[in-house]
This record gives structure tokens, sequence and C-alpha cells, in this order.
């Protein structure tokens, strides 16, 4: 083939690429719209359209009010054209999530389940997975992919699980998954998932920290709008971040790291209670003694994100299975203690909470497979 048709055809594909993903970012547009945007001619963007629309990747749903001509149609992509699946590992049970190309989550359940390093528990966890698929009777071609967010640091190649303390999963490999599923998958560290989510619901920021305020304490640092990974994986690990040296043992053999004082099991286990019934409790402000446990949590967070800001200045996102609990009040109050002997101002505006909960790592595990699809098209 010749060295233009050669052009010609990655010409092509590159006006179908940006049309298809132009739809996506705006969620609803029109021809004009996509004309004007993307600066194409008009026949060139009608003959993608129409070859996106024969492909089943974008469907005609409604119209825009008219400005005194005809009424132009409202382009979608077709959001459910196909699926990712994602699982969260954890010590005790592990997660399903099912995510449209929006990365909408539209089928979430928690499965009670210790986890073991047995072939047992595995064919459980994606038995689990494909009884799902059954249920939904789905065909093989519309899951594009299952990811596995695990508790532990994965090796550069996101095949193995090099540390894992938490659950002592260290040597838990993808392979111990997709032996069982005829689909592409994928094993990352819930942290990196979670922060990954967190990108996908805030394409806008460039750089961010995350702080993953799930059962254990995690965390991400994105930079130039990708995941920081670093030399040895660990990238974001800000649970170990020393506090206070004389401070309570972490499951690391050290003393004092903030999982210590901001993970769940810490707040759990401070008031006794399950988070779920701690948090009616401290709204209703009543109890001196849950008011305190949670001035004391905020305050432990706040000393971090202080520390944290110093180093990356830039937006900090509290995310996964309290974030939900956080209140104004409660960010107005990180804000003025985050003040506190700092030199410089975080403005509570940059202070974000994510919205997913428990299913965080789970979701942004999901995302990449959708992410890889929409950049393929």
């Amino acid at each position: 083939m010749s060295e233009k048709g050669l052009t010609n055809i990655s010409l092509k594909k590159i006006n179908k690429s940006k049309v298809y993903q132009y739809i996506h970012r705006k969620k609803t547009t029109s021809k004009l719209q996509i004309v004007q945007e993307l600066q194409m001619g008009l026949s060139t963007v009608s003959q993608n359209l129409n070859l996106l629309e024969q492909e089943g990747l974008i469907e005609k749903n409604g119209f825009f009010e008219s400005t005194g001509g005809r009424k132009a149609n409202a382009l979608q992509i077709v959001s459910d054209f196909k699926i990712s699946i994602g699982i969260g590992i954890l010590k005790g049970m592990f997660h399903i999530t099912a995510v449209d190309l929006y990365g909408n989550a539209f089928y979430t359940d928690t499965i009670p389940l210790p986890y073991s390093n047995t072939p047992d528990y595995y064919k459980q966890v994606t038995d689990a997975v494909k009884e799902f698929i059954s249920s939904r009777q789905y065909d093989n071609d519309k899951v594009l992919g299952i990811s596995i967010a695990t508790q532990g640091i994965t090796s550069p190649d996101h095949t193995t699980v090099l540390y894992g303390d938490i659950m002592n999963n260290a040597g838990m490999k993808l392979d111990d998954f997709s032996r069982y599923l005829p689909y592409p998958c994928y094993l990352e560290h819930d942290s990196k998932s979670a922060a990954f989510l967190e990108l996908w619901n805030h394409p806008e920021l460039d750089s961010a920290v995350i702080i993953l305020l799930n059962r254990n304490l995690g965390g991400g640092i994105i930079t130039n709008h990708q995941i920081h990974q670093g030399i040895s994986m660990h990238s974001g690990t800000l649970e170990h971040m020393c506090i206070n040296p004389d401070g309570p043992l972490c499951y690391c053999g050290n003393r004092g790291c903030l999982e210590t004082y901001c993970s769940a099991n810490a707040l759990e286990q401070a008031a006794g209670i399950p988070a779920k019934e701690f948090f009616p409790l401290l709204r209703e402000k009543k109890s001196p003694q849950i008011i305190q446990i949670w001035k004391d949590f905020l305050n432990h967070l706040a000393f971090a994100m202080k520390n944290l800001n110093l180093v990356i200045d830039a937006p900090i996102i509290l995310s996964g299975y309290l974030a939900p609990y956080f209140t104004e009040e409660d960010i107005e109050y990180l804000a003025k203690h985050l003040h506190t002997a700092a030199p410089f101002i975080l403005d509570k505006t940059q202070i974000l909470v994510g919205t997913n909960g428990q299913y965080t790592p789970a979701i942004g595990a999901a995302l990449h497979y959708v992410e890889k699809f929409i950049q393929s098209i």
C-alpha cells in the first residue's frame, strides 16, 4: 500500500477517534458543535457520525431546542455498548462492580469471604463474576475485561503482588484469577485504582493527592495527569507516614503511622462501634466522647494533609469508605487546622471529597479497560 494510502487511513482513524472521544467527553452534543469545536468539515463529521452510528457506538437521543431552524439531534455515546468489571479484594470480603463507558457503576455487591491463597478462594471470586455476567446474559465480547484491585503493591508489569502485609498476600498473581476467566484481566494496587477513579471524576486536575480512607488507609499521587507509581511502585503509600514515633504499633512493624490514626479500622477501634453506627451518633452532637474521637481523627488527618501539601502543592481528595460521611463542617474544620503552623494556605475549595465509598477501588479498577476502549476507537 502506498504511503499516501496509509496516511489517508490513519487520518480517517484519527478523525473518527476525535469525534467519538468528543461526544464521550461532552456527554450530549450536536453535529454543529462537533464541527465548530473540532474545526472539521461538515462532510467529514457527517461521515464519521454515520460510521459510529452504524457500529452501534453512538445514538441520537432527542433534540436540542430550536434556534430558528430545524431542531438539532442530541448525540450521545451508547454507554452500555461495552461494560467493564472491577473486583476489590479485601481481607475479609470482596467487592464486585460493573461500570458502563461513562464509568457509572450500575452494579455493586459485597461478598463476605476471608482471603486465603488457595485455588478454592480464587475460584469462588471468579465464579461470582461469571455468575453476574451469566445472570445478565451478556455475550463474552460485551465485557471489556476484569480488573482486580487488591490491598498490596504490585509489580511494574501488574502480574504479582510484591508487598502485602495487610492480607499476607505477597506473591498473589494475576494468573490466580485469570486462569478461571475468559476475559482480559488486570491486577492493580487498590490505592492506585482509587486514584484513577478520582482522576476520572476530576479530569480538570493536573495534580492531586488522594487519601484513601478505607478500612486500611491508602493513598495515591497524581502528577501531570498520571498516577505516579514510583521507582518501587510504592509512591503514595502515605499510610506509613510517621506522625508520632511513640504512637500505636502499625501492622508494618513501626509505630505512629498515619494508618493507626486515620484508617476506618482505627476510628472503629477508638469508638468501639462500626462506622455506620458512629456517624449517626456523631451528627446528633449529644456524646462528648464521640465528638472528641472524631476531632482527634480530624486533627491527625489535618496534620498529615499539611505536610503532604508542603511536598505536593495540589488539591487533596478524601476518598474511599469514610469519604461520604464527611460534611461541609468537617471540611471547614480540616481547612482551619491545616493552616495551624503552616506557612502556606490550602483553600478549602481545594479539599475535595469522593462519593463512591467502599467501592472506590473496584470502580477505579474497572475503569482501566474503559479508558483503553475509549482510546482505541
